[in-house]
């Protein structure tokens, strides 16, 4: 992984900006609680790890307790990451509404707080691997196909789903950050796993489904 001290524009020889997860994490963590992160500002001077930045803020709903908030907050930014991935664009397009919000550094704080010791845990295991399961068109057009459909699903009311796909949805982040196609695997896997599992509960999803479209 990237170190904090390391410089954010240091560059390797192929061509790698060394925007790893806990360079990117002082961007959160560094500066006055109170103020907002837009998304605009936080996506304007990354490279490579732009999808996964805006994933890992994507997700944060998904981790707070409250009823609703990931739904309708973390499914359409997921869904609007894999359209645009699976389109095969290299950066985020962002439409006005969306990149002029955010969340106030405070809750980054203690989102960061939470997951920190796991990401500890995952400090000695990430680096860039297997480039083949991350840069590739066709890998990033399968990443962004699993976002969609997860995205999706995260926005059905389905019970006590939104820990666990918050968590499912931060290996992807991570993958994208780490450039880490080993972790990127690992994601594809559980994703699959995920969409087959609800898939077998298809009566129920439809159900879901139809009155989440008939709330819109």
């Amino acid at each position: 992984m990237t170190s904090p001290g390391d410089a954010p524009d240091a560059e390797s020889s192929d061509g790698y900006s060394a925007e790893g997860i806990r360079t990117l994490l002082d961007t959160f963590l560094l500066g006055d609680p109170d103020e907002q992160l837009r998304l605009r500002t936080i996506l304007a001077d990354l490279q490579h790890s732009a999808f996964g930045v805006f994933l890992f803020v994507a997700i944060l709903p998904a981790f707070l307790p409250v009823p609703g908030l990931a739904g309708g907050l973390s499914g359409p930014l997921v869904t609007l990451i894999g359209a645009q991935m699976l389109i095969g664009l290299r950066k985020p397009w962002l439409p006005r509404f969306i990149g002029e919000r955010g969340p106030r550094r405070r809750t980054m704080q203690r989102f960061v707080g939470r997951i920190a010791p796991w990401l500890r845990r995952l400090d000695k295991l990430l680096k860039p691997r297997l480039p083949a399961l991350v840069e590739t068109l066709p890998a990033r057009a399968f990443s962004g196909l699993l976002l969609v459909v997860l995205g999706i699903l995260l926005s059905l009311p389905i019970p006590f789903t939104n820990y666990a796909f918050g968590a499912m949805l931060l290996l992807f982040s991570l993958a994208l950050l780490e450039r880490d196609g080993g972790l990127m695997l690992v994601s594809w896997l559980g994703g699959i796993a995920v969409a087959l599992g609800l898939g077998l509960a298809s009566d129920q999803v439809v159900d879901l489904s139809r009155e989440w479209m008939h709330k819109l």
